[in-house]
C-alpha cells in the first residue's frame, strides 16, 4: 500500500482537554514516511497514563509529536518505505513506540525504532508489548540488574510493573511488587511475584521497612522501581539495601516528596530518573535494539507475555480511558483497528 500525500486515515482526536468525552474518531491527513522511515497500517495500540494527562491538558507532547492524538506504541504491518529504508519489507509485521499520534490507522517511525512482533502474538497481545516492556527492560538495565538481586516494583499490577516482575523472574532475579489491593498482589504471581505488599493507603507505607527485611533475610531490596513516585519513594529509601539503586519511572502518586537525605547518603544509593517519550531519535533506537535483541526472543518462546486487562475497539476509545481512568486495571488496555 503506497498512500498518497491526500489520503486520510481515522484517528482518535483530542477536541478540547477534559474527559473522555472530549475524545473523537475524525479523519485526519495520513502520515508521510521520511527517506529512513517505515509507514505502519497500525492494528493494535494500547493505552498509557500518558495518554490520559495528554487528554486533560497536563502533559504536551514532545516538539514534532501530534499535540491533539495521542498514543505512544503501535503494532502493525509495513505498509510503506522510505526512499533510504531498506531494513523491512512490506506487509511485514513489527512493533515499536513512538512520541505520540499513535492512536490512528497509521503511523511512521524510524526504520531502526522498530522491532519484529514474534509469529505467536496475535495483534492484541502485540499492542500490549512495546511500552511496558521496553519500559521495564530499559529501566533494568539502567539500574546495572543482575541476576539473584531482590528487585522491588510498586504499582506491580500495572502494565510496566507486570513486564518488570516477568523479566526480573526470567533472568534469575527476585521479583517482589506493592499494590493498593491483594487481589493484584495474588494475580501477579502467576507471572513470577515471590510476595507482595499492599498499601491500601500512604500510612502503610510505614510498614514496608519490616517486608524489605522480612522477604530479603535482613539484606533489603538492590532495585526499585518506582512507578508511582510521592510517599513511595520516601517509604523505598529505609527499605534499600547498601548500594542499592531506585529508579524512578512516573508520579501517579504525587510529583513531591519529602525525604531523609541521610538514607541516601548512609546508604550509597543511586536515585535515577527515567522517561522514554522525550529521547532522542539515536537513544530510541538503542533502545529498540537491546529490546529486540533481548526481549523478543523471550517473548517468542513464551518465557514471557504481554498481560492485557481489556481489549477496545478504537470506537470505543472513551470507554478505554474510562477503564485505564477506573485504577482497577491489571495489565494493559488495548486499543484495536477495525
Amino acid at each position: 500500500m503506497c498512500l498518497d500525500r491526500n489520503h486520510t486515515m481515522k484517528a482518535v482526536v483530542i477536541t478540547r482537554f477534559g474527559g473522555p468525552e472530549v475524545l473523537e474518531i475524525q479523519d485526519v491527513p495520513a502520515p508521510q514516511p521520511g527517506p529512513d522511515e517505515v509507514l505502519v497500517r497500525v492494528r493494535s495500540t494500547a493505552l498509557n497514563r500518558a495518554d490520559l494527562l495528554q487528554r486533560r491538558g497536563e502533559y504536551a507532547a514532545p516538539p514534532g509529536a501530534p499535540q491533539n492524538i495521542s498514543g505512544l506504541e503501535f503494532a502493525g504491518e509495513v505498509a510503506d518505505l522510505g526512499a533510504n529504508a531498506h531494513r523491512w519489507n512490506k506487509d511485514d509485521r513489527v512493533m515499536g513506540i513512538i512520541a505520540g499520534g499513535g492512536h490512528a490507522e497509521f503511523v511512521t517511525a524510524h526504520q531502526d525504532a522498530v522491532a519484529a512482533v514474534p509469529p505467536n502474538l496475535e495483534w492484541p497481545a502485540a499492542g500490549a508489548v512495546p511500552e511496558v516492556f521496553i519500559t521495564a527492560y530499559d529501566a533494568l538495565q539502567q539500574a546495572g540488574f543482575k541476576a539473584a538481586e531482590n528487585v522491588l516494583v510498586h504499582a506491580v499490577g500495572s502494565g510496566v510493573g507486570l513486564a518488570a516482575t516477568q523479566l526480573v523472574n526470567a533472568f534469575g532475579g527476585h521479583a517482589f511488587g506493592t499494590s493498593r489491593t491483594p487481589d493484584k498482589i495474588e494475580r501477579a504471581k502467576a507471572f513470577g511475584l515471590e510476595a507482595g505488599y499492599v498499601v491500601p493507603d500512604p500510612s502503610a507505607l510505614t510498614n514496608l521497612t519490616g517486608f524489605a527485611e522480612t522477604v530479603t533475610g535482613g539484606r533489603g531490596f538492590d532495585v526499585v522501581l518506582d512507578l508511582t513516585g510521592g510517599p513511595y519513594f520516601a517509604a523505598s529509601l529505609k527499605a534499600m539495601a547498601l548500594k542499592g539503586r531506585i529508579i524512578l519511572i512516573g508520579g501517579v502518586a504525587g510529583g513531591k516528596a519529602e525525604v531523609d537525605l541521610y538514607q541516601i547518603l548512609g546508604k550509597r544509593l543511586h536515585v535515577i530518573g527515567t522517561v522514554l517519550r522525550a529521547r532522542s531519535l539515536e537513544e530510541k533506537i538503542d533502545v529498540t535494539k537491546a529490546f529486540a535483541d533481548n526481549v523478543v526472543p523471550l517473548l517468542a518462546n513464551e518465557a514471557i507475555q504481554p498481560v492485557i486487562d481489556s481489549v477496545f475497539p478504537i470506537e470505543k476509545i472513551q470507554d478505554a480511558h474510562r477503564r485505564l481512568e477506573s485504577n482497577e486495571t491489571f495489565g494493559k488496555v488495548v486499543l484495536t483497528m477495525s
